[in-house]
């Protein structure tokens, strides 16, 4: 057991922001499980002010799991300075398999703001629909653009978030987008049962993500995130109908929450949005 310490390297030592909110379990490198699901009580249902939790995981087999096992043994060496030996790096194909999958880490040591470009290209290429769930929806602008861009060449926008968020600013944040998104079509649900933790999207009918970055500059460029992306339309019908039930369980959202409430509640819900970049 080992801390991944982000203020290791002397460029670095004055870092408090990064972390590793990776969550990843490899077996035998022939099974693999990336979600939202840390190692907790509260993820167990046994938080009673947290529960009952709604979470999503995803497991997978075949090559993809090299990517997710990868991605661990990296994390291990910058944490232990140690190259993870013994390990099985031989590829298996699954009988039977045949669903696309890219495992996509992301992190600020990137080139590029990896999770960024993702989410964005994911949003720019729906055709029908884009459903994203997150507990966390603290969207830059370029982010909101997308969306509302999407809205507006017809395609289904849905922000599924939760009702009864686990930190006071980032729920008050989520209230500040209502009106923009409302104005070109995009809904929002809260979900109403314990709290929702799931990160995951739904493009068309054919892609679905599953994986730890949440819909907030965190994830976006201060967290070592992962996400495991699936193109196969069975999967993609699973994702629609497990989003289905969680829609069920929730109510809509709507911008008059926000333009008819108390002056101080509007402040509160502004001076988190200018807090934003820090969430």
């Amino acid at each position: 057991i080992l801390p991944f310490n982000t203020r290791q390297g002397e460029s670095n030592r004055f870092q408090l922001n990064f972390r590793n909110h990776r969550k990843i379990v490899v077996v035998d490198g022939e099974v693999a499980y990336v979600g939202g699901l840390n190692v907790g009580d509260e993820y167990l249902g046994l938080d009673p002010k947290m529960s009952p939790w709604r979470d999503t995981h995803v497991e997978v087999r075949g090559p993809v799991v090299q990517g997710v096992q990868l991605s661990f043994a990296e994390d291990w060496y910058w944490a232990a300075g140690e190259v993870l030996s013994g390990l099985n790096w031989t590829p298996r194909a699954v009988e039977g398999g045949e669903v696309v999958a890219l495992c996509l880490p992301s992190g600020p040591a990137d080139r590029l703001e990896t999770a960024t470009l993702y989410f964005l290209s994911a949003i720019n290429h729906a055709q029908r629909r884009i459903w994203v769930a997150s507990p966390y929806f603290v969207p830059d602008e370029q982010i909101v653009s997308a969306l509302q861009l999407a809205a507006l060449r017809g395609v289904d926008v849905r922000i599924l978030i939760p009702k009864n968020p686990d930190n006071l600013m980032v729920g008050l944040s989520a209230y500040s987008y209502l009106e923009e998104l409302e104005a070109v079509g995009v809904r929002v649900f809260r979900y109403k049962p314990g709290f929702m933790h799931q990160k995951v999207m739904l493009v068309d009918d054919l892609a679905a993500s599953v994986g730890t970055a949440n819909f907030d500059n965190r994830s976006f460029r201060l967290n070592f995130e992962v996400s495991m992306i699936l193109v196969d339309p069975q999967f993609a019908r699973t994702v629609e109908a497990m989003l289905e039930a969680d829609f069920a369980r929730s109510e809509p959202a709507y911008a008059s929450e926000l333009t008819d409430a108390s002056f101080p509640f509007r402040l509160a819900v502004k001076v988190s949005r200018l807090m934003a970049p820090l969430q």
